[in-house]
């Protein structure tokens, strides 16, 4: 179990560490910022390249609404549960602290919303709750249904991180001028912390909406789309 939770704990620092790295660091960087599409690519690169590496030590979740739909779907035992979300918010934590020693050395950095989720005033554009608690959810489970597929017995072999990497890059492009993109509580929780906004106010919907949306993507995995050789 440590093994598992090693890699766990890495592979969210990486996640957070990479995808909100490229947030604050290069999006908005005058006239060569990588904007929305840069920092979705980075996301799904970050998954990608952490799910080769060590997604066959530990499964590859680096994100606490994963291993939830995951154990509903009866691939990861529930007493592993506690463990795992420990491990995603550590690894996050330290992420977000060591982004922001780095960001901070710059004479005029100003944390500002330090690549946090939000709705309403916090949201990029603006949206409201009801947008975010919708966008959030659905994607969620639409990213549970990717990984079961893609890991499933009948997928095709050694494959699964790249439609996992590749669908939080979607996931990424849909929903970052929404919410700024969380299905990940772990991520959500390491940044919001340097915020200098009330992003951890509003925390509990990015706990929320991928939790609810993880339990829907297994649900919708075993009951309608699953076979019995998968």
């Amino acid at each position: 179990m440590i093994k598992k939770l090693g890699a766990e704990f890495f592979g969210t620092f990486w996640l957070v560490f990479g995808g909100c790295g490229a947030a604050v660091l290069d999006a908005a960087f005058p006239q060569l910022g990588i904007g929305f599409g840069g920092v979705a690519l980075a996301f799904g690169l970050t998954v990608l390249t952490m799910a080769f590496a060590v997604g066959g030590i530990s499964g590859g979740h680096f994100n606490p609404a994963v291993s939830l739909g995951v154990a509903a779907a009866g691939r990861l035992p529930w007493n592993a549960l506690g463990p795992y979300w420990a491990a995603h918010v550590l690894g996050g934590l330290l992420a977000a602290s060591l982004l922001y020693l780095i960001a901070s050395g710059k004479p005029d950095f100003v944390a500002g919303g330090f690549a946090s989720n939000g709705y309403g005033a916090l949201s990029p554009g603006h949206y409201g709750l009801l947008s975010g608690f919708l966008i959030e959810t659905i994607l969620t489970a639409g990213f549970l249904v990717v990984i079961l597929g893609a890991t499933s017995r009948t997928a095709p072999a050694g494959f699964g991180p790249l439609p996992i990497g590749l669908a939080l890059t979607l996931i990424h492009l849909v929903s970052i001028p929404v919410t700024n993109t969380s299905v990940n509580p772990a991520r959500s929780t390491a940044v919001a912390f340097f915020a200098q906004t009330a992003a951890l106010g509003q925390l509990w919907l990015f706990w929320t909406a991928p939790l609810i949306g993880a339990l829907l993507g297994a649900f919708i995995w075993k009951s309608l789309i699953a076979t019995p050789e998968s």
